[in-house]
């Protein structure tokens, strides 16, 4: 395999990492229902700020890099085959960004401590459902590009 190869899936490898990594973590750390709406608000807001604009960019990246894999790699079927499948799940994540999470972020933008949303709790589990979904995806995406590495240093 040529040097250029094995450099692209190695910082594919990386940034999918990055993302799974990032994701889990962010489940982790919002994944309880007993903090309190400020506490939610605050921890939320300051989120969106941080990984608004950075996670889809890394998101894309990632896709972009597996694709590109996957066409270097298309003599070898296999690994063709599983890096796209891997870029298939980042897109679904993306999607379920784009038009699950992002509206709710916006939604969540526009809120005050001053005012406590009767739905804030909907939102709030709504929102975090469709994390889970997007950090399994995003997952099961990084094994599969970590398992096509392996296989294709194999071959």
């Amino acid at each position: 395999m040529a040097m250029a190869a094995i450099i692209l899936r190695f910082i594919t490898l990386i940034l999918s990492g990055i993302l799974a990594g990032s994701l889990f973590a962010i489940m982790i750390a919002f994944h309880t229902k007993s903090v309190s709406f400020h506490s939610y608000l605050v921890q939320q807001q300051n989120l969106i700020k941080a990984f608004n604009v950075l996670m889809p960019l890394i998101g894309l990246g990632v896709i972009i890099l597996t694709l590109a894999a996957a066409f270097i790699q298309r003599g070898n079927k296999n690994v063709a085959l599983s890096l796209t499948a891997a870029a298939i799940l980042l897109v679904i994540s993306g999607l379920i960004t784009r038009f699950g999470n992002q509206p709710i972020n916006a939604v969540v933008m526009t809120w005050s401590d001053h005012v406590v949303p009767k739905d804030w709790t909907i939102l709030r589990d709504k929102w975090l459902t469709l994390h889970m979904v997007r950090t399994a995806l995003s997952f099961l995406a990084f094994c599969i590009i970590g398992w096509s590495n392996l296989k294709g240093a194999a071959d």
